[in-house]
């Protein structure tokens, strides 16, 4: 039987957190996964909603009353950007699968590019929405 705890050759170390230095590419792609599991989450709550809007006034009104107070307002916020900076971070990873924006300067500038895209676009959103619903009461 061969010898196994002496090999010939070393085995290769895995490249580990350790290795790297973290950049705004790597971030991104860990907050685009958290984003697709806050989503899974906020989308429970949609359709807590929905069903609430089905089963009747008092079931709604509990849901509306929630999503009134200042915790429901952060995290139907959060559940907003989570969306918009998911949905650019596919935009992103659609344009790499088309085979553009690899040179170390694009990839930066995609990235940032989400991250500020998404913050914007949620405050528009809000802002909108604000405006839809009456504005200052």
């Amino acid at each position: 039987m061969a010898d196994t705890t002496t090999p010939l050759r070393p085995r290769p170390l895995s490249p580990h957190l350790q290795v790297y230095r973290l950049t705004l590419t790597m971030a991104m792609s860990i907050v685009h996964r958290i984003t697709g599991t806050a989503l899974y989450f906020g989308t429970m709550i949609l359709a807590w909603w929905l069903i609430a809007a089905a089963v009747g006034p008092n079931a709604y009104s509990n849901v509306e009353w929630f999503m009134g107070t200042l915790i429901g307002k952060l995290i139907l916020f959060g559940y907003t950007w989570a969306l918009i900076h998911h949905a650019l971070g596919g935009v992103r990873h659609l344009i790499w699968d088309l085979g553009y924006g690899f040179e170390e300067a694009e990839r930066e500038m995609l990235t940032l590019a989400t991250l500020v895209g998404s913050v914007a676009l949620t405050i528009v959103v809000w802002v909108i929405g604000y405006f839809a619903m009456g504005g200052l009461r």
